[in-house]
């Protein structure tokens, strides 16, 4: 256990030199949530039977969880990239536990994205949102989105280690984009089609999403949902439980394998 902790630490710290290396990708990434909720909360609220500040208030959560499930696409290219240019088999050459590197990745991952939120809840409160339920519903609420970020990048680590390629993990990635989309991150699902609504709120996203809006007050949970989103909470804790316990795992045996 010393040495996974020793280990680990040893590669979250090279991850993180990796992200300060590239500041300007950083930066980018960081943006994007930003200018999505400057887009959607202007274009998309003025569309919506909602007002403008109450479907900002409704996005910003939403947004939140869709930058969390970005995870994906973050922990399957880096690990694909790792392993593409033999990253992977110098480190299986020195005696590093195994479990260290996709792990070190991970809790990297999550420490830059705890730092990165910060900006897009500034934005957020600059047009509108408000935290109106308790300071431990909202702490639970950001438990819960960071919980979620770790399990969405133990999935990436697994499919990228899996592809071996860089391009194969760029344009793999790159389609998790439409996952928000199929999810009520952005919209209500209580109109869409039976078949498409069943999709929606099976989807891991919606569940999170549900949960944030209901910790931080932002909107009640909706009447009629399926499970995971009717209680958003227990399903959001058992999607992420149920990704880190079947994709971490597999994530460490693949890079002995790689």
């Amino acid at each position: 256990m010393s040495a996974l902790v020793h280990d680990g630490a040893a590669m979250t710290g090279r991850q993180l030199r990796r992200v300060r290396n590239s500041p300007g990708l950083a930066v980018l990434t960081q943006l994007m949530p930003v200018n999505m909720l400057l887009f959607f909360g202007y274009v998309f609220g003025s569309a919506l039977a909602m007002p403008g500040a109450e479907y900002r208030s409704f996005l910003v959560p939403g947004l939140l969880v869709a930058t969390a499930a970005g995870g994906v696409m973050t922990g399957m290219f880096q690990a694909a990239q790792d392993t593409h240019r033999g990253v992977a088999d110098r480190f299986r050459a020195m005696p590093v536990s195994r479990a260290a590197v996709p792990l070190g990745q991970a809790v990297a991952d999550l420490v830059v994205t705890t730092a990165g939120t910060v900006p897009l809840l500034l934005v957020g409160l600059a047009v509108g949102w408000r935290v109106t339920g308790s300071p431990a519903a909202a702490a639970g609420a950001v438990g819960l989105l960071l919980l979620f970020r770790f399990a969405c990048t133990a999935v990436g680590i697994y499919l990228g280690l899996l592809t071996r390629s860089e391009e194969a993990a760029g344009q793999l990635g790159a389609s998790t984009f439409v996952l928000p989309l199929l999810s009520d991150a952005y919209i209500p699902t209580g109109n869409l089609p039976g078949w498409l609504r069943t999709l929606a709120e099976w989807n891991p996203i919606s569940a999170v999403t549900t949960a944030l809006r209901d910790l931080f007050g932002n909107a009640p949970v909706p009447d009629g949902a399926a499970w995971p989103v009717a209680h958003p909470v227990a399903g959001s804790l058992a999607w992420s439980l149920v990704l880190v316990g079947v994709f971490l795992p597999l994530a460490v045996r693949r890079y002995g394998r790689c």
